[in-house]
């Protein structure tokens, strides 16, 4: 199976696990993407992403990487800087866009640059932000360089004091404007946006309701009127190509329906979306009559370096 790097892509090491928060939802979304690729034909080597990965992959000599790593390290241009110096065509975004994209204030900057709405936010240190409101609330505050909605917490409007983080929050936070409403998604793959799904949660939709079974409920397609859904098809879009996203991406947003088309803002975009059994990028596909192994298999047979 050749793809755009030009060699036979049918040795393909999947990265799974790493170092970062979200190891666990890497370890599960990378033993789903193996087994569809067995199925579609690959000859798959699992590896759980370590210190000596470079030496691992040295070692392997796969023709292909599909990176189903999650978080920093994984997904913030880290492992993709050592593949483009390995010379070890992969998937997914480049260098350059995935740390933009990991980077929500930068990202945002883009997305501005782009004509995208979003909500106002404001960068500072933890410490800043637990030592006073720095916008009135409602307000969300959240790792400036994490996803998987770890370490967000949300301060509602009759909060009298401002957060206190966890030992874990790392010192870079963003605070955002609370977008009232419902929560929408939307998946690209290459150059095509996959449709639009509502997520349900009984809850705010946090790490627990993306990956644990019946956290959350899915819409798909999303039941909301035509306008919103090709608007946010079309904001997925122009964010895949604002940040110079490659393969897959997956953009997310908050729909204020009492203000119509501008109640929709884009929150972020995540350039490596979850894989695993309760993942929305798969269901996108689905939708659009793409099975599983198939969307892997175009993942792979897009990989490249110089991305």
């Amino acid at each position: 199976m050749a793809g755009k790097s030009g060699r036979q892509a049918s040795r393909v090491a999947v990265l799974m696990g790493g170092l970062s928060a979200e190891r666990e939802v890497s370890l599960s979304s990378g033993r789903e993407c193996a087994a569809a690729l067995r199925e579609a034909g690959y000859q798959v080597i699992e590896v759980d992403a370590g210190r000596d990965l470079a030496a691992r992959l040295a070692e392997i000599r796969p023709d292909v990487c599909f990176n189903a790593l999650h978080g920093r390290w994984g997904e913030d241009g880290v492992v993709q800087g050592m593949l483009e110096w390995l010379a070890i065509p992969y998937t997914h975004s480049g260098v350059l866009a995935s740390a933009l994209a990991m980077d929500k204030t930068r990202a945002k900057d883009a997305f501005r640059a782009a004509g995208l709405p979003v909500a106002r936010s404001v960068a500072a240190h933890r410490d800043e932000a637990m030592a006073r409101h720095l916008m009135p609330p409602p307000y969300v505050a959240k790792p400036n360089h994490e996803g998987s909605s770890v370490g967000v917490y949300i301060v509602d409007r009759n909060a009298n004091t401002p957060p206190k983080f966890g030992d874990d929050m790392p010192e870079a936070v963003i605070v955002e404007e609370y977008v009232p409403g419902r929560e929408l998604t939307v998946s690209v793959l290459g150059d095509r946006a996959l449709g639009v799904t509502e997520i349900h949660t009984d809850g705010w939709y946090d790490y627990h309701a993306k990956y644990a079974p019946g956290g959350s409920r899915h819409t798909c397609p999303a039941d909301i009127p035509d306008e919103i859904a090709a608007a946010a098809c079309d904001f997925a879009l122009r964010a895949h190509v604002a940040l110079g996203c490659r393969g897959l991406s997956r953009s997310d947003f908050r729909w204020d329906e009492a203000r119509g088309r501008d109640g929709l803002f884009i929150l972020e975009t995540n350039t490596q979306p979850g894989m695993t059994p309760t993942s929305l990028s798969p269901e996108h596909a689905a939708a659009q009559g793409m099975s599983f192994p198939a969307l892997c298999a175009w993942i792979v047979e897009d990989a490249s370096c110089n991305r």
